[in-house]
């Protein structure tokens, strides 16, 4: 008489079960989190002193590419995923070297350093200074030479000056030979795929 019913409580029970079981077989592939892309640009920040920090951060995020804020200590940067903080320690050239050994053709190095921009740009990256002056194979010899020779100046007590100071119109400028770099880049990367497959 009661059977009916029991017949009926277990194909509802199966019923109700049946989307658990679907559910713990789904493919693996859809549970595993993005693999970053390889041949994404990436932007390198000589952080120490940098002033366009902020403006980086905004650029960066606006084209979805991931940043390297690199100094000798930690410093704060925005939380997003986007953007790595690396303390490369306090040694002398220690910041400059972790940078030179990673930046390749297709990233943006971002300082003021003349002896780090030469050896970016040889590694054939684009290295552009914090008032948006880009250091290109052209001008990076002479750059380098003039920057040596006002050395020696100063430790002779010849030149008291240094480099003149940071300006407002400077940020902008910056802004936008950022921005410009970063769509030269994606039109190469377009016409040439392989441009960082390694």
């Amino acid at each position: 008489m009661f059977q009916p019913r029991v017949l009926l409580a277990i194909v509802a029970a199966m019923e109700y079960h049946a989307p658990l079981e679907r559910a713990r077989h789904v493919p693996q592939s859809t549970r595993q989190p993005m693999k970053p892309n390889l041949n994404t640009t990436r932007i390198y920040v000589d952080a120490d002193a940098c002033p366009v920090k902020d403006e980086i951060y905004r650029v960066a995020s606006k084209h979805g590419l991931p940043v390297s804020v690199v100094a000798g200590q930690f410093i704060r940067v925005p939380q997003d995923p986007l953007i790595e903080r690396i303390a490369a320690g306090s040694g002398m050239d220690a910041a400059d070297d972790w940078i030179a050994e990673r930046a390749a053709k297709g990233d943006i190095v971002i300082t003021s350093d003349i002896p780090l921009a030469s050896r970016c740009v040889k590694a054939g990256a684009e290295v552009i200074a914090p008032n948006g002056k880009p250091f290109t194979e052209q001008s990076i010899g002479m750059t380098l030479a003039v920057r040596n020779l006002m050395t020696d100046l100063r430790s002779s007590g010849e030149v008291t000056g240094g480099p003149r100071s940071f300006a407002p119109r400077d940020r902008s400028t910056f802004l936008s030979a950022l921005d410009q770099t970063i769509r030269r880049i994606q039109r190469q990367r377009a016409n040439q795929p392989e441009l960082k497959q390694s």
